[in-house]
């Protein structure tokens, strides 16, 4: 599975950001997929996965703020983070749910 993200930057305190992920070698819709998280100095984390039947599960701390999506016609996973804190500087990363292998990643940085 080959995963590309994108959509982080520098956002300040209480802003919003929209993570895009595309999967390839991989039949996406027969999958669940996730993102994931890791701030420096810190494990990688859960943060919110979708199943296949479009189930959404998320981290507590994601709970209210974020918003998981799937448009399985574009093998392309979403999330949107509204409200963002400095506790959500991190890299995100999205894989398969559970993970089998990591991009990139895509840096959120929230800092006045």
């Amino acid at each position: 599975v080959q995963v590309v993200e994108s959509g982080g930057g520098l956002v300040e305190p209480g802003g919003s950001l929209r993570l895009a992920c595309v999967a390839s070698g991989v039949t996406f819709s027969n999958y669940a997929m996730g993102w994931f998280r890791q701030a420096p100095g810190k494990e990688r984390e859960f943060v919110a996965a979708i199943a296949w039947s479009g189930g959404t599960y998320y981290a507590d701390f994601a709970k209210g703020r974020f918003v998981i999506t799937r448009d399985s016609t574009k093998n392309t996973i979403f999330l949107q983070m509204d409200n963002l804190n400095p506790e959500d500087t991190a890299v995100y990363y999205c894989s398969t749910y559970p993970p089998k292998s990591w991009g990139q990643g895509t840096q959120v940085t929230v800092s006045s």
